[in-house]
């Protein structure tokens, strides 16, 4: 044990072996006499205790200041309950005989925290065409994804340690303020995995068709939630290893499609762009949507092998990485086939394969897409419940979500996550995006409020990884992605948004998920985007709004068709159309000398086994085929 003594004025001493660096007690009610005792404890998880004893007229108070390790960091910037530290901690703090992630699986979890793959990027063509979709991921990161990885490679070095985010406000702005960005960022968090189950299996459901619906599908996401958080469970190595073979995997098919469609490159497609029709609110959103959450590895810094070095690597190599696993599909797309730009919807990277290669690729695109919603799943609970540890050992949650398996993971901020998966998997998807951009874009106005408050307060401070600008240029570099914030939120659907705060909510099994009929009585209405006062509206929502717009827009889609469709083709549209709007047969055949009428008739009756979701999905797969052999014969 190593003693410092110390007097009303304060006390220097050193503890060799523990903390290098200066040692300060705050002469706040330490009167002549006082001693300070600096003691290191042999645990798996080493512990340094502050001991105080005041003596005043012979009565002795004993004060205890208890801090570990995981802590350093955050004391090394400043004042911690009324002490000073200087600390010069090059390892990782935690438990040393937990297993630390590394590089490369750091690398892939960021990966997924943020991207995945290609997927989902396909509606920055039909909103914005070839050229501005390219331009987009490439000049978009430079606003948004390389200020927010700056700043978490800055921050997460500065304070290595579970929490991250909420660590970094709470020491710059006060732990009222950290705690509010951490129940948003979690709950950002947790909305965003509840999509993750059910997008795996609606690419699995062509393949198994018992999937797409009913108690099969029901138990399936159940099943799939629950094998994905035990995966987390087991340890934070096996997830990190996981992503980096779920990585390869899903990326792989692209690098052969690339090859296999040299033949077919046009590039003169590339540079197509009608600046006249763009979409821009659907162009934003699809890039803001696929380019965020760069900060959100922060919150497990303590469990990465040796943070303050390994972490701004991680996240330069992740930047690369998921700017050209965007670019380089599109590029390929975009130059293989003829432009159409109403064929570019979630999925067309499968048709694309289908042109290009054949069967084959298509089903291996398809099956990356499905492999890479596990592995956005397992790396965003990842996140989540570390952050709830983090969160715990700083005082801001109770005790018991501090408590680690076996395995050195969070077991109660695992079960907590998983159960908020499975308690919002009744949002729609639009519903998610509305509410995960609101928590997402506020949480990241107290990152940057939080970076540049620490910027100006303690500019001595030790952060390993520093940002080479100075204070101006901390400030400089926060103003493009905040505008950018701005307008996210700006562009946001009004109609969303009131829906989520003020909806009566009843859960009702659909087939195959939960959904929401959500009955609002208000004395607002909205009509594109315009709020009229007194007028009471119901809005109930017995299907997916995505479906319903999506089957809405190919029913206008293909009436565009240059060749008209066949009469085979037509009947079989023609009765998808009604099974999907009416749903089952409702008027008697027709005569047999009513031909036509009796052969619509009968078209309608074959499928009216359908549920209306199923009908749907077959109608917008049959009016997609017919488009591609249009474009195709063009």
């Amino acid at each position: 044990m190593a003693q410092a003594s110390g007097s009303s004025d304060g006390g220097d001493g050193s503890a060799s072996g523990v903390v290098s660096g200066v040692l300060e007690v705050a002469d706040r009610g330490i009167g002549e006499g006082g001693r300070t005792v600096l003691s290191e404890v042999s645990k798996p998880h080493t512990q340094l205790q502050l001991s105080t004893t005041i003596s005043d007229g012979g009565d002795q108070t004993g004060q205890r200041l208890t801090s570990t390790e995981s802590r350093q960091a955050s004391i090394a910037t400043g004042e911690y309950n009324d002490v000073h530290v200087s600390v010069d901690d090059d390892h990782s703090p935690g438990g040393d005989n937990l297993r630390k992630v590394s590089l490369l699986p750091l690398v892939f979890l960021i990966f997924y925290e943020v991207s995945g793959g290609p997927f989902g990027t396909e509606d920055s063509v039909n909103a914005a065409g070839p050229l501005l979709a390219l331009l987009g991921f490439l000049v978009f990161p430079l606003i948004w994804s390389v200020p927010e990885a700056l700043i978490t490679a800055e921050m997460g070095t500065m304070f290595p340690e579970n929490g991250g985010y909420v660590v970094w406000v709470s020491s710059a702005l006060g732990p009222l303020w950290g705690f509010q960005l951490g129940w948003m960022k979690w709950l950002s968090g947790v909305i965003d995995n509840a999509l993750y189950p059910v997008l795996f299996l609606d690419y699995l459901k062509s393949g198994i068709p018992a999937l797409a619906d009913g108690f099969p599908r029901t138990m399936a996401v159940l099943a799939l939630t629950a094998f994905l958080t035990y995966m987390n469970y087991r340890g934070l190595t096996i997830v990190g290893w996981t992503a980096v073979l779920l990585g390869i995997f899903s990326m792989l098919p692209f690098v052969v499609m690339g090859f296999v469609a040299i033949p077919k490159y046009n590039t003169s497609r590339w540079l197509v762009v009608d600046l006249h029709n763009v979409d821009w609110n659907l162009y934003i959103n699809t890039l803001f949507w696929n380019l965020n959450y760069w900060d959100s590895i922060s919150t497990l810094a303590e469990e990465v092998e040796n943070p303050k070095r390994t972490l701004p690597k991680a996240l330069l190599y992740a930047v690369i990485l998921v700017v050209l696993g965007y670019f380089f599909p599109l590029l390929i797309g975009t130059g293989a086939v003829p432009l159409h730009r109403d064929l570019w919807t979630d999925g067309y990277f499968s048709d694309i394969a289908k042109i290009v290669g054949g069967v084959w690729l298509r089903w291996w695109i398809q099956a990356a897409a499905a492999m890479s919603n596990m592995g956005m799943f397992v790396a965003e609970m990842s996140s989540d419940s570390f952050q709830l540890l983090g969160m715990a050992e700083r005082g801001m949650l109770p005790e018991f979500f501090a408590k680690r398996s076996r395995y050195g993971t969070p077991l109660i901020g695992i079960l907590f996550s998983a159960s908020g998966v499975v308690l919002l998997s009744w949002l729609s998807f639009q519903e998610i995006i509305a509410a995960e951009n609101f928590l997402y874009c506020s949480g990241m106005f107290l990152e940057f409020i939080a970076f540049i408050q620490l910027r100006i307060k303690r500019p001595a401070a030790s952060r390993p990884y520093k940002i080479p600008i100075g204070t101006v240029g901390a400030i400089l570099i926060c103003i493009p992605p905040t505008i950018l914030i701005c307008v996210v939120v700006a562009l946001s659907s009004l109609k969303i948004m009131v829906k989520l705060i003020v909806p009566t909510v009843k859960i009702d099994l659909e087939p195959g998920i939960l959904l929401a009929k959500s009955g609002v009585k208000s004395l607002v209405s909205l009509a594109d985007g315009v709020v009229d006062l007194g007028l009471a509206v119901t809005i109930e929502y017995d299907m997916s709004l995505h479906k319903l717009e999506e089957f809405e827009e190919h029913a206008a889609k293909v009436k565009t068709l240059k060749k008209a469709p066949s009469d085979e083709n037509l009947l079989i549209l023609y009765g998808l159309y009604k099974q999907s709007t009416v749903g089952p047969v409702n008027t008697s055949r027709p005569g047999i000398f009513n031909l036509r009428d009796r052969a619509k008739w009968d078209a309608w009756k074959a499928v009216e086994a359908k549920s209306k979701d199923e009908a749907m999905s077959d109608y917008i797969t049959k009016v997609k085929q017919l488009l591609e052999e249009d474009a195709a014969s063009a």
